[in-house]
């Protein structure tokens, strides 16, 4: 007898497979679901092949000719079926003269999370293997209402099968979110991994949180560096100050650099209820309390001097990595169509404004005066373009201010978050945000440039970052101090099946991007929903080329990245210090990996920086990295002994953590 799937939940534990390299599409490779099954497979690392795979997907309506598929399965193969199909009965997924109509549906693994698909499919029925057959299958998906079942898999032998009712649709995560989750559990293990991500922290959102329960969660899930939220520690205050030193302390001993992402002209909530003479105004003179930001005039120069004293004591006060001047240009995203929201309208800008062009912007906006910008578009213009030169000289000033700290803090970091106006050009005029005069500063400032995702793209899918990228570097020559911040949050558009970015649609932006930009950003670390962390660093790995030869495996990546690697390596031909029980880290380029027969005496298990090359060496390890921040090495042994650019050395050690120097170093250290 068989049994209907839905309604059938079983929870199984399967041990972890062998590192799954490539995918084999069985039908027509430009129909839309083997796009689809591609999108997916590509975002975790796997490699297309037009022979035998690892994982082998039969499309809806292809022919299996192959009658060994039990065999295959029994001996490694994952085995992906669509729909109903000789084959897929043959496995116990068969089905019954009942058809449904589809269009929202259940995951398992998140069954609060609204799936809605955008146009409504017509399935049969499907009965699963009956309870006591050999073939026990888990229920990861169904109809939300009817609880008919639409995603299912089991293993056997040393293999798996995962059935699906319905193609996941051209983009890959046009259907079921969670299609990776799945296979994941079913054994599939991602080849590569990334821990390179860097991810903003509100603490308001953590409060109450075990920080040194999360700090290796983080670490785990492929982040390097927290951007904090700094503007809740802006004033001292010791119950608070105690969260963020622990929460310092925590992300250090776990291999996570911690910068301070501040919001200016947002300061603090005490700073706008004391300061009342500087609030920023908006074009109807109200005070510009926008959203969640209250923003401060900092053209006063009163008010600069207070808030560069403020900031300087804010990096004092704790161990920071690096700092991050983040969003600092005008409201409002609907521009000056909008004058409950358009800033600045404060009387230090409108009086420079005034002195330079005769006109007080104010006018601009009062539908009795000539000027107004309904009737006369000559003056706003003239104000859009002081507007945007007045948000790069605040970017310069502010800048500035933190290369002034760096003199007594050589160590940190400078990021500048800055929204995108290259792909939506659109956000000069509505904001003053305009790359072209920022990105020159990077020939006199050292300081990453974070390409903010803005909120009127959200909508758009994965290809979006390679034109992003490509328009940037068409005006800087500085690519390599470019990155790219994901925003993770639900989108006001109408989007499909979640409006949240999460599983196949989330690992897609991330693997898309990664090949785009030397860095991706998160926001923000709590957004990201759990069935998705344990994927985030093979999403975010970036490989050009993949071959497996037997025992060797031949991996080429432009940023370097982590190989799952079972046992001591050998990476082109030497002993290769750089790798835990279960990862292989490679330096940029093309590398040889296969085993070798002892392990090296001392080895690096994680490094939060860039690596260039390693070495074995007689009692130790040598290797060279870059950082823009301090580097944070992780040893499987604490060294006794260190020299660092060839002169001995006493770095801070934090257990088997060591904390090195910002820049490009050599490092020696002896077991």
């Amino acid at each position: 007898m068989r049994l209907p799937i839905s309604g059938l939940v079983l929870a199984l534990a399967w041990p972890c497979a062998a590192a799954t390299l490539t995918f084999h599409i069985n039908g027509d490779d430009s129909a839309a679901g083997a796009r689809g099954w591609s999108a997916i497979l590509s975002s975790i690392g796997l490699q297309s092949t037009g022979t035998q795979a690892d994982v082998e997907i039969i499309s809806a309506g292809a022919s299996s000719a192959e009658s060994d598929w039990s065999q295959r399965v029994e001996h490694g193969t994952i085995l992906i079926l669509e729909g109903g199909s000789p084959l897929a009965a043959s496995f116990g997924f068969r089905a019954t003269a009942q058809h449904i109509s589809v269009q929202s549906i259940e995951d398992l693994r998140a069954p609060q999370l609204r799936i809605i698909w955008e146009q409504a499919v017509e399935v049969p029925v499907f009965e699963m293997p009956a309870v006591g057959s050999p073939d026990v299958a888990k229920l990861f998906t169904r109809e939300r209402h009817q609880k008919a079942p639409l995603v299912a898999g089991f293993r056997r032998g040393s293999g798996a099968v995962l059935w699906v009712a319905a193609p996941p649709g051209p983009h890959g995560y046009d259907r079921f979110p969670y299609l990776p989750q799945a296979l994941a559990d079913l054994g599939l293990t991602a080849p590569f991994r990334s821990a390179h991500l860097w991810a903003f922290f509100d603490s308001a959102y953590r409060s109450r949180v075990d920080l040194d329960y999360f700090a290796p969660r983080w670490r785990k899930a492929g982040i390097a560096a927290l951007h904090v939220a700094a503007w809740h520690y802006w004033e001292p205050d010791p119950e608070a100050d105690e969260y963020l030193r622990h929460l310092i302390d925590a992300c250090h001993r776990n291999g996570i650099q911690v910068y301070a992402w501040v919001e200016l002209p947002h300061v603090s909530e005490r700073f706008w209820d004391q300061h009342p003479e500087w609030r920023e105004k908006t074009a109807l003179l109200q005070d510009a309390q926008l959203d969640w930001r209250k923003l401060m005039n900092l053209t006063n120069r009163a008010a600069f001097a207070e808030v560069s004293r403020g900031l300087r004591g804010l990096v004092d006060r704790f161990d920071w990595d690096g700092v991050n001047l983040a969003e600092l240009y005008f409201e409002s995203l609907e521009g000056h169509d909008d004058p409950a929201r358009f800033t600045p309208m404060n009387q230090d800008v409108r009086a420079e404004f005034q002195t330079a062009t005769g006109i007080d912007p104010i006018e601009l906006f009062n539908p009795k005066s000539p000027r107004y910008y309904k009737t006369s578009s000559e003056g706003m213009a003239r104000f859009l373009d002081f507007r945007a030169d007045l948000a790069r000289r605040q970017q310069a000033e502010w800048i500035a201010q933190v290369e002034d700290v760096r003199k007594t803090k050589p160590w940190l970091d400078l990021t500048l978050t800055h929204v995108d106006d290259r792909f939506d050009t659109s956000m000069r005029e509505k904001i003053g945000a305009d790359t072209s005069q920022t990105l020159p500063l990077l020939a006199q400032h050292d300081f990453t440039f974070l390409i903010e995702d803005p909120a009127t793209i959200w909508n758009l899918g994965p290809q979006r970052y390679p034109q992003i990228a490509a328009r940037y570097a068409a005006v800087t020559p500085r690519t390599d101090k470019l990155a790219i911040d994901i925003n993770v949050v639900e989108r006001y558009q109408d989007v499909y099946p979640t409006k949240q970015q999460t599983g196949s649609e989330l690992f897609s932006l991330l693997h898309v991007a990664a090949a785009a930009f030397p860095r991706v950003a998160v926001y923000f670390e709590n957004s990201i929903l759990a069935p998705d962390l344990p994927l985030l660093p093979s999403a975010a790995a970036a490989v050009q080329r993949a071959e497996r030869s037997g025992e060797k495996l031949v991996v080429e990546s432009r940023a370097g990245v982590g190989a799952a690697w079972s046992g001591p390596a050998l990476v082109d031909g030497r002993p290769w210090p750089v790798a835990s029980d279960t990862i292989v880290w490679l330096a940029p380029g093309s590398h040889l990996i296969q085993p070798a027969a002892v392990k090296p005496v001392l080895r690096l298990v994680d490094l939060n920086a860039e690596l260039h090359s390693a070495a074995s060496i007689p009692g130790g390890i040598e290797f060279a990295y870059r950082s823009s921040a301090r580097a944070l090495a992780n040893f499987e042994t604490p060294p006794t002994r260190f020299q660092i650019d060839g002169a001995d050395a006493h770095p801070l050690t934090l257990g088997n953590m060591v904390m090195l120097p910002r820049g490009q170093h050599v490092v020696t250290a002896f077991r």
